[in-house]
């Protein structure tokens, strides 16, 4: 009758560590979930800075690029007015000849 006892206490203490593997298990298993949940929107935090990071970025170059175009532009259109200034006096001179006749 003690041997009944103790196997049925046994077996009775094997199914509350299978229970309590189990739970630890599950706990495990979500804890586990959670943290690839964090690590995965850390990293989506991440690469949003850094898109937003590059857009800056080229924002900053692209502004800095039509400063430098516009500058070349206007340098260009200065220097074309100085070239072709001197030859418009003397062009309209032969036109207005040609026209009186």
């Amino acid at each position: 009758m003690e041997l009944i006892k103790k196997i049925k206490q046994t077996e009775a203490q094997a199914q509350q560590i299978i229970e309590q593997a189990k739970a630890d298990a599950a706990t495990r298993a979500q804890q586990g979930r959670e943290a690839r949940r964090q690590v995965l929107e850390r990293a989506e935090q991440e690469r949003k800075k850094a898109v937003e990071a590059a857009l800056a970025e080229a924002q900053s170059q692209g502004l800095a690029e039509i400063q430098q175009l516009k500058a070349q532009a206007e340098k260009d259109r200065r220097q074309l007015h100085d070239k072709v200034n001197p030859k418009i006096a003397p062009a309209v001179a032969k036109v207005m000849d040609y026209l009186k006749g």
